[in-house]
């Protein structure tokens, strides 16, 4: 199987207050020329051959905010890179309410079997303070339409801790969604982001978000509900019916190599991590001249793909093994890790059990702390190695 692939549609109907990804309005010229770079950009990487990834990612920005004329334009030259009868996984991400029966028959059409709806919260008030334009009732009506149409395997992604949200509230946002009884939810908690709605208003004093003892029992809630639904907790922030997990992103947690296409795409290929140019215009005006559209580029150490290693591997439930990671690298995480894995054991958020490694409950409430302690300085990485 070859790499993954992620493609980046950045094109928004409405800005959310809180979302600092790479996104622009949606303009129809704009969009039929982006896709056109797309496709130059996708060649200038694949060729004339066709790739068979295990999964392919169509993320944004709203893939959905396209008309359907353009969605097909875009699933045609995925197919044309794609060997699609071949891909496991093939997602889209949509938004609620956005898109009618039209798109769905073309997504059917052309191979995607994975929808991953961005709802956030299951209140209309709340809806509007986050600035989606979808309501409640949109949600129920496109889950209703995917499963028509045999489109089950459907995610649901919220987001918790928001301004003025109370544990109550989010309590009923979560039984509302699990009464879809989808086989996929992910859930995060609010992040300020630079450059945001929600980060000027905050710097204004004029966001009321939760205090930290409120977000934490709303993360313990979560999984909780979760779990006593029968959606087990298989990584950091996402929890699936077994057989159902997020294969394309399990690829960024095995920390494996992946193509990233489009504006502001983050890719790892050929042990270097590359960044996109983000503004949309300046990625047209790259491709035009015939040039892959990089912003930047950074060859991955032997040290930081194994930082990298721990960081990724502990955000997944079943944790990091010793055994696959002494495949991969040639030394142990216990000889290089042993002093770091002990002081987590004796805080309570990290447990070993025979050569495997894993976050406790605790853990995941101090999961950047926990990252932080495997960075490695480069006295312990030289004598490790050279053990």
């Amino acid at each position: 199987m070859d790499r993954s692939v992620y493609i980046h549609i950045p094109f928004c109907h409405e800005i959310c207050h809180y979302c600092d990804f790479a996104k622009i309005y949606y303009n129809r010229e704009l969009a039929d020329a982006y896709l056109e770079n797309l496709r130059k950009e996708m060649g200038l990487y694949i060729g004339n051959q066709t790739i068979s990834p295990r999964t392919v990612y169509l993320g944004g920005g709203t893939p959905t905010s396209l008309n359907e004329n353009q969605l097909e334009f875009l699933l045609k030259t995925i197919n044309e890179f794609i060997n699609v009868e071949q891909v496991e996984e093939f997602t889209i991400e949509a938004n609620p309410g956005e898109f009618e029966e039209g798109h769905v028959k073309i997504m059917k059409d052309f191979g995607i079997n994975r929808v991953s709806l961005g709802v956030q919260v299951l209140d209309d008030e709340f809806l509007k303070l986050l600035n989606r334009n979808h309501t409640v009732a949109d949600v129920q009506k496109t889950v209703e339409m995917l499963q028509h149409y045999d489109l089950n395997n459907i995610s649901m992604d919220f987001i918790y801790a928001l301004p003025d949200q109370s544990i109550d509230h989010f309590k009923k946002t979560l039984d509302m969604a699990l009464a879809f009884d989808l086989p996929h939810y992910s859930a995060y908690a609010l992040q300020i982001e630079p450059r945001t709605v929600f980060h000027m208003r905050n710097q204004q004093g004029k966001l009321n978000k939760p205090p930290e003892e409120d977000e934490a029992e709303m993360l313990l809630m979560l999984m909780e509900m979760m779990e006593g639904a029968g959606k087990r907790h298989y990584e950091i922030s996402n929890y699936a019916v077994k057989g159902f997990e997020s294969q394309h992103n399990l690829t960024y947690w095995n920390n494996e190599e992946y193509y990233a296409f489009g504006a502001g795409a983050h890719g790892y290929l050929n042990q270097e991590r590359y960044v996109n140019l983000r503004p949309v215009n300046h990625y047209n005006e790259a491709l035009e001249k015939g040039q892959k559209p990089i912003l930047h580029r950074d060859v991955i150490t032997l040290k930081e793909k194994l930082e990298e290693e721990m960081f990724l591997g502990l955000r997944r439930a079943s944790g990091v093994t010793d055994h696959e990671f002494i495949h991969k690298y040639g030394v142990s995480l216990f000889q290089l890790y042993e002093k770091e894995i002990q002081d987590l054991q004796h805080k309570g958020w990290l447990e070993r059990e025979d050569d495997r490694v894993y976050l406790t409950k605790n853990g995941l409430m101090f999961g950047n702390d926990v990252f932080a302690s495997f960075l490695l300085d480069e006295d312990t990485y030289k004598k490790s190695l050279n053990n």
